[in-house]
């Protein structure tokens, strides 16, 4: 006799529950959310030349961790309990959800959800943090069809409402008899005034937090479905039967909400189940127009995108170790700012270790170098000289002041050239002074002139149709959603800034103290956006204009992206249905791919002034 035998011999039915938790279990392990992956590019690699892959990954549905761990905890308490009485065992409600999660209209967003009848949504629990929210949440089981549909599962029992019966018909008669006693009624009374019981006060909340919360993106309120698993208002025993059990369903019914009855077939556990989007993802490609935010302009000009590759791990670090002429140098400088402040002389000796940021891009960019890389996915454009280059004003002065700032002298001609000015450059001439002592020969891409967006004054237009009158694709009408609302809110000074008036330490890849000893002036931080600190307003500008337009946006802060990602998701814009592409696209015609709506690289920092070799006569 096998053990299986054995442990189904003491507790048939319950053993019947475990070999459905092991498939529940298994079909977790398989399932695969169906929520569309964002149009992203992402070019970053690892420092073995691995792609990262990182911002593509499907995201697990919300909730189907803690569905998992309460399945392993369930299956865990019956197999203990082999030959003991039977235990107390949740598995027909945790066997149904999962149910409710496979057959529910896709994509399933949320599993074990709370929403409020306030509206508001719900905020994250810090991890060892309580919980100081006073109203209830409502809990809804399974958040399917992207947000339109709410499923509840009740696993009540005939008897259990037939006890609730009971005990409403002994305050029946308890108050009958008192109102033989109490002709006046001054006593109070437990008699019920309307038809009520645990499952109707179980949907009223369920009615109004819905009520509340309309559809990510939409004023409509999601739909509501009860699935009662073990309710039969015609149950084959006289016994079980009692009219309001029906009266209950049909009370339901007339509050709007669809009313499920009975279990789902066991044979959907046993599916492999992997959904997927209804419109696979088509290649992605960027759009022949190309914003360029802050990042970006700093990493076409920095030196690590210019000079020549390192040819081994030895020679990035001892090209980033500086140098014994650059660490007197230091050390004046930091003597000449008024003060000598104690912990600046410790930092002098980490001066002297190579900067291991600056080398991970360096090598980096010999595995993926990033003008490269824009020219193999901007080639067509290229050909047919339909590429352009965009950014803000508000870039633009951010790009003059860090490189002013921090940059080599070879970087801060770079910027003299690419940025728009109020002496314009030819673009002969800016080809000339761009292209000067870079290991890329002269125009290697078209990148002049970059053409400039209105200030941040003046947000774009939401409703701008595409040169082909064709509407923005959902990602990009979401993404664009988004930063407007992100705009609506407060900024405020960057939290990291302190009230000290001394200069911070260098910054590993940011050389902060190579401007001149005149010029010992801190680079003030941008003003980040109260909603998100990791979200600068410049940036989130940057990305309204991109999105507005249908154009990819091409970054090198993975950080914001992430963010902004985030903040999608909290404004119900995380979820948008796939385009045919037939009605709605990006700007440009294509050739059969999708376009991307942010393109993202590795960072490049500003680099010459820490490189071994830097001349510091010469900043």
């Amino acid at each position: 006799m096998t053990t299986d035998t054995n442990l189904e011999a003491p507790h048939p039915e319950l053993q019947t529950l475990r070999k459905k938790l092991h498939s529940v279990l298994v079909s977790i392990a398989t399932f695969g959310p169906s929520v569309a992956k964002p149009p992203i590019i992402d070019a970053s690699v690892t420092i073995a030349g691995e792609p990262s892959d990182e911002h593509q990954h499907q995201e697990a549905v919300h909730g189907l961790r803690a569905l998992r761990d309460a399945v392993r905890r369930d299956l865990e308490n019956i197999e203990k309990c082999a030959s003991l009485p039977p235990p107390s065992t949740n598995a027909p409600y945790l066997i149904a959800v999962w149910k409710e999660v496979l057959l529910a209209p896709q994509p399933v967003i949320g599993i074990w959800s709370t929403f409020f009848e306030s509206g508001v949504p719900a905020a994250p629990r810090k991890r060892g943090g309580r919980k100081e929210r006073k109203e209830d949440g409502v809990k809804v089981d399974v958040v399917a069809d992207g947000g339109k549909s709410w499923i509840r599962v009740n696993t009540v029992k005939n008897s259990r409402l037939l006890a609730e019966f009971r005990e409403m018909d002994s305050y029946l008669t308890e108050s009958e008899e008192d109102e033989e006693e109490d002709p006046d009624g001054t006593r109070p009374s437990l008699r019920q005034e309307e038809f009520d019981n645990s499952v109707l006060r179980m949907a009223r909340p369920l009615l109004a937090a819905a009520q509340a919360n309309p559809v990510p993106g939409s004023t409509e309120s999601p739909s509501i479905t009860i699935q009662l698993t073990r309710l039969d208002p015609a149950p084959p025993e006289r016994r079980d039967y009692d009219d309001r059990i029906p009266q209950t369903i049909d009370a339901l019914k007339k509050l709007g909400i669809n009313v499920r009855l009975g279990e789902r077939n066991d044979a959907v556990l046993s599916e492999a189940h992997h959904a997927k989007p209804e419109n696979p993802r088509t290649r992605l490609q960027p759009t022949p127009r190309i914003n360029l935010d802050l990042s970006i302009l700093i990493a076409l000009v920095s030196d690590l995108t210019h000079s020549s590759l390192p040819q081994s791990v030895e020679d990035a670090e001892a090209r980033f170790t500086p140098s014994s002429s650059y660490i007197e140098w230091k050390r004046t400088r930091l003597v000449a700012q008024n003060v000598v402040i104690p912990d600046k002389i410790t930092d002098i000796e980490h001066i002297a270790k190579p900067s291991r940021a600056l080398s991970t891009q360096a090598l980096q960019e010999t595995v993926r170098a990033l003008w490269h890389e824009m020219q193999e996915r901007l080639s067509s454009f290229i050909a047919d000289a339909s590429v352009e280059f965009w950014t803000t004003p508000e870039a633009v002065d951010r790009c003059r002041q860090i490189v002013g700032k921090i940059g080599g002298p070879n970087e801060r001609r770079r910027v003299q050239a690419m940025l728009p000015s109020d002496d314009p450059l030819t673009v002969e001439q800016q080809e000339e002074l761009f292209w000067e002592g870079s290991r890329y020969p002269r125009g290697y891409i078209p990148l002049f002139p970059i053409r400039l967006f209105p200030p941040a004054t003046q947000l774009p237009d939401s409703h701008v149709p595409l040169p082909n009158g064709a509407e923005l694709a959902p990602f990009f009408t979401a993404l664009s959603k988004t930063c407007r609302t992100i705009l609506a809110q407060d900024i405020m000074p960057d939290p990291r800034v302190t009230l000290s008036s001394s200069s911070p330490s260098p910054t590993p890849g940011t050389p902060q103290d190579t401007s001149t000893p005149e010029d010992d002036s801190e680079i003030p931080r941008a003003a980040v956006m109260k909603a998100n600190h990791r979200l600068t307003a410049h940036t989130v500008h940057t990305m309204l204009w991109g999105a507005s337009r249908g154009w990819t946006t091409l970054t090198a802060n993975k950080a914001s992206v992430k963010a902004i990602l985030r903040e999608m998701k909290t404004s119900g814009n995380a979820v948008w249905e796939r385009s045919s592409g037939e009605d709605s696209a990006a700007d440009g015609d294509g050739d059969g791919g999708e376009y991307a709506a942010l393109w993202v690289v590795e960072p490049r920092s500003l680099a010459e002034g820490m490189r071994s070799d830097f001349d510091t006569s010469s900043s």
